[in-house]
């Protein structure tokens, strides 16, 4: 499949996921209609999402604009040079700086080709990520679906799309309490392989059923 790059082929999407699934449509007619969210691949992509880990927003902005005036390009070759002193001095933390430091040489010394994992099924392509010291599933997942726009990603272990899906499943959900990643990825195996769609969706119904006291839930056909 095509990756998801611009609101057509994201729309192609939705419209494939919905005919193949009635909740899919339902959500989507409750409101959650998926936005792009869409950022560029390649190693500053990447190296974004790991700056901004179990941060505030304004502290992840913050670190991200002192590392990119020091290094404007940012380009895997930089980072893999730098002192780890500069890095620092930019305000990542010990544990940041050993996993840049590694996305670095995996790109500039050992071929890892950051914007072409789309090409790759979503187990390969997870597992090319995983392989470097210090990328686990959750990071490697978002990098896949927002920045290189594969269509079959839908990251389990986010605890809002856990709750989206206890939410949407409703009486249907063994004891309506939210499942767990494994309980997520088995009940996702019905989206593939449109499940990088269906992840924008229920992070959309997630926000709008948190912002709606009481609202009417949709059940599964």
């Amino acid at each position: 499949m095509q990756p998801i790059s611009n609101e057509e082929t994201l729309a192609a999407n939705l419209a494939s996921l919905m005919a193949h699934d009635p909740l899919m449509a339902q959500l989507v007619a409750a409101g959650a209609t998926p936005p792009l969210r869409l950022r560029p691949a390649g190693f500053a992509g990447l190296a974004s999402i790991i700056t901004a880990q179990q941060l505030s927003t304004a502290s992840a902005n913050a670190i991200w604009s002192r590392l990119t005036a020091r290094f404007p390009a940012l380009q895997a070759g930089d980072i893999a040079d730098a002192d780890a002193m500069e890095l620092r001095a930019a305000g990542l933390s010990a544990g940041k700086i050993r996993t840049l430091k590694a996305l670095a040489v995996a790109v500039a010394e050992d071929g890892l080709v950051l914007d072409r994992l789309h090409e790759k099924s979503a187990e390969d392509a997870e597992k090319a990520l995983v392989a470097v010291h210090g990328i686990g599933k959750w990071t490697a997942e978002v990098y896949l679906l927002f920045c290189t726009g594969h269509p079959d990603i839908l990251p389990a272990g986010d605890l809002a799309l856990q709750e989206a899906a206890r939410l949407a499943l409703g009486t249907a959900w063994i004891h309506e309490r939210r499942p767990t990643e494994k309980e997520l990825r088995v009940i996702a195996e019905r989206w593939r392989p449109w499940r990088g769609t269906a992840a924008r969706i229920l992070w959309a119904y997630y926000r709008i059923a948190k912002g709606r006291e009481g609202m009417t839930l949709a059940k599964p056909a």
